[in-house]
């Protein structure tokens, strides 16, 4: 009998869902670093994962090599570029889930009225979020992606309640306040929110991974891409800008849960701690997710022979035990080193890391695009377009590394070049005779 497949707006739902998951929650406590003029930013950005996901959708539909972007990168760049793009994509979602597990924290704290937790105390529950994540994760897929699909619903409701609901308490006189606090000139404005808008679309890559489970790949996975991050992006944009009406901006600034703070303004303060438990609920449901995920991504490349033998054990229930607590260990230490002043700073540093790490396998999958599409035999006119759309994604992503800082792109630098060195531990595997 013949399996049912997915229709158009059912694949478009499951690739915005994907983006979103936690990435929202801590968005209008750093844009209000920059004010209402980040709006600009979503602009860039919104262009930016466009190109990308459109490109990502075209990939998942000319490859015959598996492994996503690692697949992708190796038509260019061999089983060299295959290996960079997992090392690097595995690093980013490694760091990646730290953020999210910070974010956890932030709202845990307001939630319960603790009081500013101290750098070692956000560090230390940060670890132990982590590694509780990992451990409710020993039960198996199934049981994880239950939880999961349930809970990503406590950050998608509030956020569309304030979308929608939220213009009844916004005040234009309150938005226009907030354009630009520091001062800062247009082009500052724009690039200094580039890293945290990019971050909340960070998942888009994945969006083309269901191509054989939907009707009429080749008219609909590309429908799906486009539509599912245009979906994302109104919402997106919606929410924090009606935030930014409501909420003066130094008490965003100042928050480490900033739907939680708006729905106490729009409603009360007992609504603002249900919609806080809430998004903890769900911030720890997206981590939960992603934990296993990072263990499967990096099982797939030791399987490849690229990671250490240790990735690839699996329990009975096909849980890869052994990577899971090398996976926790590395992010706890990366907790300690990312320490900071304060937990929005903290996730500060581990966004602009993931963002450096994840640009990379984009990068060389979009360098790969044209030779794919010659070795696949795709037709002309249609490949110009895609390679059109290719370079302007790559020039994308290159402004993005740019806008994320000295320290990131040091710091991603050194973790990328290293890449070449754990490369050539393994490369004799892979040498022709």
């Amino acid at each position: 009998m013949e399996t049912k497949k997915m229709s158009v707006l059912q694949l478009t739902v499951i690739t915005a869902i994907n983006m979103m998951g936690s990435g929202i929650i801590m968005l209008p406590t750093k844009l209000a670093q920059v004010g209402t003029m980040s709006i600009l930013s979503w602009v860039v950005t919104v262009f930016g994962a466009m190109t990308l996901a459109y490109c990502f959708s075209q990939c998942g539909m000319y490859t015959k090599k598996e492994g996503g972007m690692g697949g992708y990168s190796e038509y260019s760049f061999g089983k060299s570029g295959n290996f960079m793009a997992n090392y690097t994509y595995g690093v980013s979602l490694l760091i990646a889930n730290g953020a999210i597990a910070i974010s956890a924290v932030g709202y845990a704290e307001q939630f319960l009225g603790i009081d500013k937790l101290s750098p070692m105390s956000t560090c230390i529950w940060t670890i132990f979020t982590l590694w509780l994540a990992t451990i409710l994760n020993f039960g198996g897929a199934r049981i994880t992606g239950k939880i999961s699909s349930i809970t990503v619903w406590g950050v998608i409701i509030p956020v569309f309640i304030i979308g929608i609901f939220g213009w009844h308490w916004f005040s234009g006189e309150l938005y226009v306040k907030s354009w630009n606090p520091n001062h800062l000139s247009f082009f500052d404005g724009i690039s200094d929110s580039i890293s945290i808008t990019l971050w909340a679309f960070l998942g888009l890559e994945s969006a083309s991974a269901n191509q054989d489970a939907v009707e009429n790949p080749k008219r609909n996975v590309p429908l799906a891409c486009m539509g599912g991050t245009i979906a994302v992006a109104i919402i997106y944009i919606v929410s924090t800008n009606v935030m930014a009406g409501i909420v003066p901006n130094q008490d965003l600034l100042n928050s480490n849960a900033p739907f939680g703070l708006a729905f106490a303004r729009m409603f009360s303060p007992t609504v603002g701690k249900i919609v806080m438990g809430l998004m903890v609920i769900s911030c720890f449901g997206s981590l939960l997710g992603w934990q296993f995920t990072i263990a499967q991504v990096f099982r797939s490349s030791a399987v490849e022979g690229y990671f250490p033998e240790l990735f690839k054990y699996e329990l009975e229930n096909g849980t890869p035990l052994k990577g899971m607590l090398a996976i926790t260990v590395i992010q706890s230490l990366l907790t300690l080193m990312t320490i900071s002043p304060t937990l929005a700073k903290q996730f500060d540093i581990m966004v602009n890391l993931a963002v450096v790490t994840n640009i990379i396998p984009y990068l060389l999958s979009m360098a790969s695009v044209k030779n794919m599409q010659i070795i696949e035999g795709v037709e002309i006119h249609k490949a110009k377009i895609t390679n059109i759309v290719a370079m302007l994604a790559s020039i994308y992503s290159l402004y993005a590394l740019y806008t994320a800082g000295f320290e990131a792109m040091m710091y991603g630098s050194i973790v990328t070049f290293a890449g070449w060195t754990f490369y050539g531990i393994v490369s004799y595997k892979y040498n022709k005779v």
